[in-house]
């Protein structure tokens, strides 16, 4: 039986050129970097409250990571959707789409990654 989400993997083609987006944009933190028994170059951020880590990969020798429209996003809680995107343009990060109020009340918005994974921000209703 399964214990708990260790990670989520996820393959690019710049290793440095993410990292650097999730730290500056994010502001997440990466906890340690090794290279696979396969050769591929592995970093591993942490986001804040959360035991689950990212694990990125770029994989030498293999195709160009080329991702499709809404394959998949990650999600990360925002206290003030408004404020927070104002910082991520002031850093070079539009927002890519919204923000959009939810049926729940939340209030949502997109900023797209390297490689154009999506990552969703979301601010709960109170």
């Amino acid at each position: 039986m399964v214990k708990k989400l260790l990670h989520t993997r996820m393959r690019v083609n710049d290793l440095e050129r993410t990292v650097k987006f999730y730290e500056d944009a994010l502001g997440l933190k990466c906890a340690r970097r090794h290279t696979s028994p396969r050769g591929a170059q592995l970093a591993f951020l942490t986001t804040p409250n959360s035991e689950e880590e990212i694990e990125i990969c770029q994989l030498a020798n293999s195709p160009a990571v080329q991702v499709q429209a809404d394959l998949m996003h990650l999600a990360f809680e925002v206290e003030d959707l408004e404020a927070f995107a104002a910082e991520l343009k002031k850093k070079g990060y539009p927002l890519s789409d919204g923000p959009t109020k939810s049926g729940s009340g939340s209030v949502i918005a997109f900023i797209d990654a390297p490689e154009g994974y999506e990552v969703e921000l979301i601010q709960r209703a109170k």
